[in-house]
């Protein structure tokens, strides 16, 4: 069975596949829109200096957010 944890938490050059995220919430349904769905794969490219933003790749593309928002979303790592 794979770890459950949050993409806040996922190492750099890892990669995950969500398992859930909030609803409700404007900044997470952007991402959604953006391709953040349960079943997508998701790879923590790096951090800024400071730890924050992130960026992760999903769907073939990158995207940038911040720690408060990827550690709302479930992930297992792959």
């Amino acid at each position: 069975m794979h770890a459950t944890s949050t993409l806040s938490k996922l190492p750099i050059g890892q990669t995950g596949i969500i398992q859930s995220m909030p609803t409700g919430r404007a900044g997470l349904t952007r991402l959604r829109e953006l391709g953040l769905t349960p079943g997508a794969k998701v790879t923590m490219v790096r951090r800024a200096p400071l730890g924050e933003p992130i960026e992760i790749t999903v769907r073939g593309s990158h995207l940038a957010m911040r720690n408060h928002e990827a550690a709302d979303i479930s992930i297992t790592l792959a």
